[in-house]
């Protein structure tokens, strides 16, 4: 739900500066580790382009209320809906909408959220959008890590950073793997999660043949996708710590190696007990 009271406040500043002197800029970045305060923040300049109260934006006029209820003709917003992945389908339409004129107001506003899951096409075809707008529009790109943004992307959009928010080191971590934070909240206690991680991990640094079993066992515990992606996460900080303190050199790199290529194939939707059977087969040969 948008909470116009949790915004970046240095960042509505500088937006609202801008607003006044009509300098407010045709793309936008922001950077926030938790993309709560960013998303606000998005909807709170939509807000203020259209509000009709004399406090603007007072988030109770029509115009405020429509849009952040998602229905104001003007404001669009693109995101995941359950996938891993924003796909070049979900930026197509936008091209379109981006030649039309405002139907209420004086600016259109296209937010995407989790900017940093857009493949490559669909980041290229953002790109054409981004160098050549038609119509007064504002894009608005809000992702956990700035570094998953396409450079040339990146460099037609004013960055605004969000990072100075205070969270702890393990959520900002998982954040930046790929988590939400809906996802986080449904971990719940991981300790069971850390424990299987670490023993399928020694298993696979000693081409134990009880990795196959293992992989059984993680399969029938971790059901929900946020459990899932927790488990290559504690995968990866593994074989990087391994890395770190010159354990194992080759074994460890050659694993970070195989569950880059794991990545690739979740994002492709390839099951996850498939996935983990590839790296344990992989890893033995």
């Amino acid at each position: 739900m948008i909470d116009l009271k949790n915004v970046g406040q240095k960042q509505t500043d500088l937006l609202r500066d801008a607003y006044l002197n009509k300098k407010v800029a045709h793309s936008y970045l922001f950077v926030d580790p938790m993309q709560k305060k960013g998303l606000n923040t998005a909807y709170w300049l939509a807000c203020l382009f259209n509000c009709l109260g004399e406090n603007k934006p007072d988030g109770t006029c029509n115009n405020c209320q429509r849009i952040l209820d998602g229905n104001h003709p003007d404001v669009f917003l693109v995101k995941l809906e359950g996938k891993q992945t924003l796909s070049i389908d979900q930026i197509r339409p936008l091209k379109e909408e981006l030649a039309k004129s405002p139907v209420e107001g004086k600016r259109r506003f296209f937010i995407i959220e989790n900017a940093e899951k857009l493949t490559l096409a669909a980041s290229n075809a953002l790109l054409n959008l981004l160098e050549e707008p038609v119509a007064p529009v504002v894009t608005i790109l809000i992702t956990n890590n700035e570094n998953q943004i396409l450079p040339t992307v990146k460099s037609r959009t004013q960055i605004l950073n969000f990072s100075d928010e205070k969270i702890d080191s393990k959520r900002a971590q998982l954040l930046e793997y790929g988590l939400t934070d809906e996802e986080i909240e449904d971990l719940g206690d991981t300790a069971k999660l850390e424990e299987e991680s670490k023993y399928l991990f020694q298993e696979l640094l000693e081409q134990n043949d009880l990795a196959l079993v293992r992989v059984s066992q993680i399969s029938s515990l971790a059901t929900k996708p946020a459990s899932q992606k927790f488990i290559f996460y504690q995968l990866k900080t593994l074989a990087m710590k391994s890395l770190a303190a010159g354990e194992r050199l080759r074994k460890s790199a050659f694993l970070l190696e195989l569950l880059m290529t794991c990545d690739k194939m979740r994002a492709s939707n390839v099951s996850f007990h498939n996935t983990l059977d590839y790296l344990v087969l992989s890893f033995e040969r």
